[in-house]
Formats: structure tokens, C-alpha cells, sequence
């Protein structure tokens, strides 16, 4: 596996060898061993699998008390696969990375915990597999306005998306309480 660093010191991208012959390819897709030799020790206790429609938006999620490491490729259509760091304290707050993941690059996003994420789908549909480093709990969830305009992610999609009630309601970056923001140091 290649590892790929992008914008935000911790959050990595993979990219599998692929081994291709007459019947199709194989790829390791996961190796505990070699994400520790790279600094990552989590423990990945839970699979999700997410299925979304082109022009969907997801996010931008995370959880506070229980903050979810997540390493995240997508096995059917491309997304757009976005971190931000929410971390008070940290030099790179409310920055964000945005990597194409796609079922031909078959390349991964390790998302620390701390970084809120969220994706948006560029296919007609995706079909999203992601590692979490911690359990959902649903009175831990937080989130950050997909649209805030001081973080200006470019989402890359050419009509107006699909957002849920839910991730319509999050509270924009600035406007959130200290409290419901993970600090730098503590994750």
C-alpha cells in the first residue's frame, strides 16, 4: 500500500496494490501491521456501509465524547471524501481535505479522530464502506454545516444537493459552542 499525505497533517490517503491477471484483481484493502509501522494504533470496532444517490451531500459528522476514527473507500461510483479539522487549539482549525474515492482508484481516507467528515457523491450512485473507530451513539452525534461558508468546501457538484433535515440543522463552525468541539491535544 502507498500512503499519501494530503492538506491536514493526520488525515492520509492509501492507495492498494492492485494485483490484476485474467480473472479480475485483488487488493489488500486493510493491514493493522502496516497502519501501525505509519503511526495509526486504532482499533476499529465497527463496519458501515452507505449507500447514496448522486448529488447527495453527507455530513459534516463526528462524535464528541466518542470520537471515531474512520478509514473510509468507496466500492461502487466516486465521492468526494472531505475532512475538517474541528479541533480548538489547532493550527490547522477549520481546514479542510477533500480526496476522490472511487471504485477505479480504489484509494482509502484515514480520517482521525477529532475531523469532522462528510462526502459527496459525483456518480450516479455510490456504495461507501468505512471503518469507525469507536461505536455510533446517536446522543454523542455532533456536526458542522455542510455549507459554512468559512470553511468553503468546494463539493464539486454541478446542481444544487441532496441534504438531509438533519445535516441541514448543524450549526456552522463559528457558531458552534466550545464545549461541542473536540480540543487539539485531547484526541
Amino acid at each position: 500500500m502507498r500512503r499519501i499525505e494530503t492538506a491536514l497533517p493526520g488525515v492520509i490517503v492509501f492507495e492498494p496494490v492492485i494485483h490484476e491477471d485474467a480473472r479480475g484483481w485483488f487488493a489488500e484493502t486493510y493491514r493493522a501491521s502496516l497502519l501501525a509501522e505509519w503511526g495509526i494504533h486504532d482499533v476499529f470496532v465497527q463496519d458501515n456501509h452507505s449507500f447514496s444517490f448522486g448529488g447527495v451531500v453527507r455530513g459534516l459528522h463526528y462524535q464528541l465524547r466518542r470520537p471515531q476514527a474512520k478509514l473510509c473507500r468507496v466500492v461502487r461510483g466516486e465521492v468526494l471524501d472531505v475532512a475538517v479539522d474541528i479541533r480548538r487549539g489547532s493550527p490547522t482549525f477549520g481546514h479542510w481535505a477533500a480526496v476522490r474515492l472511487s471504485e477505479q482508484n480504489r484509494r482509502h481516507m484515514y480520517i482521525p479522530p477529532g475531523f469532522a467528515h462528510g462526502f459527496a457523491v459525483l456518480s450516479d450512485a455510490a456504495d461507501m464502506l468505512y471503518k469507525c473507530g469507536d461505536y455510533y451513539d446517536a446522543a454523542d452525534a455532533r456536526g458542522i454545516a455542510w455549507n459554512d461558508p468559512g470553511i468553503g468546501i468546494d463539493w464539486e457538484l454541478r446542481s444544487a444537493p441532496i441534504v438531509s433535515d438533519a445535516d441541514r440543522r448543524w450549526p456552522r463552525l463559528a457558531e458552534a459552542r466550545p464545549e461541542d468541539l473536540p480540543a487539539y491535544g485531547d484526541v
